[in-house]
């Protein structure tokens, strides 16, 4: 059982006393989904906890009360009410806004209705294919895709032309019913008429009562350059049409970019592959390799090796905000020749034999320290006992 003497809001809380409003907010939020009552049935610790926290948060979320409790305590709060006393779900609106994410009265099944906010539209999303350049670029493409409009016939009503809906039985017309949740009542929204406190009795028959029709929408949506696989462009109200006066949702446009053939992307960096035959890479000279806006001649150094790369700036992907390009990576790949000609293998086998005759100093040296190694590990063959010397005859 908790005990009766007040704590410390800031101690409720768990935050500092030099915690900002937003430090304050998901304090609460995590402690008020941690013990609510719905997630406690029965557990009257977590709903005193629930309490305490939401009078925590009534008063630290209030500048005023604030004030008036860092100056004198819990006493400075006398005759202005610790903290939130909730009658319906509206109270709960007005003290806590968003804090639940979608709205604290999502929490409880209320969506609108009568009494109620108006509720929005359901946002969309659709999918839009590019490929490298365009990404690289920017570029505009058309969507077509179907939404819900108001019905025509019944102008979003439901009911039939020439006749209305009859009042609903459950919640007489309110279109939320009053339900006891933990230490306070809530209002939730009717489950018989929706939340309008209307029940259709003759429907529209050409959108079968729902108010609503699918219709096929056509629009432009500009792509920016610099975008990349993943991303979401968000069109505001072109989702789904709400409840009549109530605003649209949102239209997102997921982005996919197809694979390229010669390129592949690393944030704002690009990668190729180049491919190099062994006199390409032993001479060293001039190679054209591929870009987004065509080719670019590059300068290979003498003796490049398998896997070297050369960095050319800025010739990557644009940056989504306009702060500049990334850069393209060209990795070079010495090519092994599968089908010699004659003459080619003549020359090969040629440059074999010179490179056994007259070795280079690099090679020389592995070579030596081959030999320094095998040596030093070889065993010496075991030495035979020399014979006896003679001894001389004894003279009688």
């Amino acid at each position: 059982m908790m005990s009766s003497t007040k704590r410390d809001y800031y101690e409720v809380l768990g935050v500092g006393k030099g915690a900002d409003a937003e430090d304050i907010k998901r304090a609460y939020r995590k402690l008020a989904m941690q013990y609510h009552p719905d997630r406690n049935p029965g557990d009257e610790e977590a709903e005193a906890l629930f309490k305490e926290a939401s009078e925590a948060y009534g008063v630290l979320s209030d500048p005023d009360k604030r004030a008036r409790y860092d100056r004198y305590g819990h006493a400075g709060l006398d005759g202005l009410g610790g903290g939130p006393q909730f009658t319906d779900v509206h109270s709960i609106f007005d003290l806590f806004g968003d804090i639940f994410g979608g709205g604290f009265g999502d929490l409880f099944g209320n969506r609108g209705g009568r009494g109620g906010r108006t509720a929005r539209g359901q946002n969309l999303q659709i999918q839009l294919e590019i490929d490298l350049v365009d990404a690289a670029n920017g570029v505009t493409r058309t969507l077509e895709f179907e939404r819900s409009e108001m019905c025509g016939d019944c102008g979003g009503g439901g009911a039939r032309r020439g006749s209305r809906p009859a009042r609903c039985n459950r919640c007489q017309g309110r279109g939320v019913v009053i339900q006891r949740q933990g230490f306070f009542q809530v209002q939730i929204t009717c489950s018989g008429c929706g939340g309008r406190g209307e029940v259709i009795t003759d429907p529209c028959p050409t959108c079968r009562g729902s108010g609503q029709v699918q219709v096929r929408r056509t629009l432009e949506v500009n792509v920016p350059a610099g975008v990349d696989h993943g991303n979401q462009i968000r069109l505001a109200g072109e989702g789904e049409v709400s409840s009549p006066g109530g605003p649209r949702g949102d239209l997102f446009c997921l982005i996919r970019v197809k694979p390229h053939p010669l390129f592949e992307r690393d944030g704002h960096d690009l990668h190729c592959v180049v491919p190099l035959t062994f006199s390409q890479a032993a001479l060293g000279g001039d190679i054209e390799v591929p870009t987004l806006t065509g080719r670019h001649k590059v300068a290979v150094e003498r003796g490049a090796g398998h896997g070297d790369t050369i960095r050319l700036r800025h010739m990557g992907m644009p940056d989504l905000r306009g702060r500049g390009r990334g850069d393209l990576v060209v990795h070079l790949r010495i090519e092994t020749p599968r089908k010699l000609t004659k003459r080619q293998e003549e020359l090969f086998r040629e440059l074999a034999e010179l490179d056994h005759k007259h070795v280079s100093p690099e090679r020389k040296s592995w070579m030596d320290r081959v030999k320094e190694w095998f040596t030093a590990t070889e065993t010496p063959a075991e030495a035979k006992p020399e014979p006896p010397e003679a001894q001389p005859a004894e003279s009688k």
